[in-house]
């Protein structure tokens, strides 16, 4: 079950191999700043139901490896994620998950030089890209975010899952909620996504195409290609654009220099005295975050996110008082008839 407790402390040993399984959790070290909370506040609002889950502190999900299946759990021990029931060699995949390997000094001193981005950094000096666990079910649950919100993304993902993902067998390890594995290509390559998912044929055609682009290129998703040859292979395929591009560049490719540059949330961002900057204007400005730019979306999508919510407080605030003045106006005019 997720604890609700706080964070395991470190185990005294670093891994321990029962039967082919990992009983106690193993150490996956980072370089400080980590924010933990950020990463996991993510992932929590883009869990794919039945596959992921996050509660305080955790992030648990289905896995399948080298022939075998599971569940994993990742908490924060100190300057180390304690993961515990991965299988043998799923490591580099969890650093992948959650950008262990970033150098946050070289991160901060790059984007600092930035008037814009200085502050932004200075006030979130840990923040990471979020990864992916699996690149082809980043990239599928990228196409069905096209043009929806993430919480609309997030019931499409966990349906495909129920309709066509393998449930975990009897005796297998359980967590509430965890009940599939991600559909593999093989189960999406004939699949009528759209019917299944009421949505658009296209999306679902896309989905397909990129099952039998993954089946025939398996490195469709291995790191290390560079972000030009990485997107162009991507762009090839039917239905994705250069912004679903270079979300999956940014993500499962971890590529550093990605960056979306039509994302309504980075345009928004970076709007000055009402006036919101085009796609090509934010391409001219990203020149200054070279070669950072993935991160520097991260900061830009939380610079977004805290002036929203620090709007929608503006607005509730004034909402109280104008309810205390009408309340006031009541009270002047009891008794009367209007």
């Amino acid at each position: 079950m997720i604890p609700s407790g706080s964070s395991p402390q470190p185990p005294a040993a670093r891994s321990e191999k029962r039967s082919g399984n990992r009983t106690a959790p193993v150490l996956l070290p980072f370089a400080p700043p980590y924010d933990w909370d950020a990463v996991l506040a993510y992932l929590a609002a883009r869990a794919i139901p039945g596959v992921e889950a996050c509660g305080p502190g955790l992030y648990a999900r289905t896995f399948a490896h080298a022939g075998g299946h599971g569940i994993l759990t990742v908490a924060r021990a100190g300057d180390a994620l304690a993961v515990t029931g991965a299988a043998p060699g799923i490591e580099a995949r969890i650093r992948r998950l959650f950008d262990l390997d970033a150098d946050p000094g070289a991160i901060r001193a790059g984007l600092a030089r930035d008037p814009l981005m200085a502050p932004l950094v200075a006030a979130r000096p840990g923040l990471r890209v979020p990864g992916a666990f699996d690149g082809f079910e980043l990239a599928v649950r990228a196409i069905l975010g096209q043009q929806v919100s993430v919480v609309a993304a997030t019931r499409l993902a966990g349906r495909l899952v129920a309709a066509f993902g393998a449930g975990l067998p009897d005796g297998a390890p359980s967590e509430p909620g965890l009940t599939h594995l991600f559909p593999t290509p093989e189960a999406l390559v004939e699949a009528d996504v759209a019917l299944a998912l009421n949505m658009p044929r296209a999306r679902g055609a896309a989905i397909r195409a990129l099952a039998v682009a993954v089946l025939a290129e398996p490195d469709l998703f291995a790191p290390g290609q560079g972000l030009a040859a990485a997107t162009a292979r991507l762009t090839a395929l039917r239905g994705i654009g250069a912004w679903t591009a270079q979300y999956i560049a940014m993500r499962a490719l971890r590529e550093p220099d990605a960056l979306p540059t039509g994302d309504i949330g980075l345009l928004r961002a970076l709007e000055e005295a009402g006036r919101r900057p085009s796609a090509r204007d934010l391409e001219a400005r990203s020149a200054a975050w070279r070669p950072w730019r993935a991160y520097a979306v991260l900061h830009l999508w939380a610079h977004d996110a805290a002036r929203a919510h620090d709007a929608a407080r503006a607005r509730d605030a004034a909402r109280i008082a104008e309810q205390g003045a009408g309340c006031a106006g009541d009270a002047k005019g009891a008794g009367r008839v209007p």
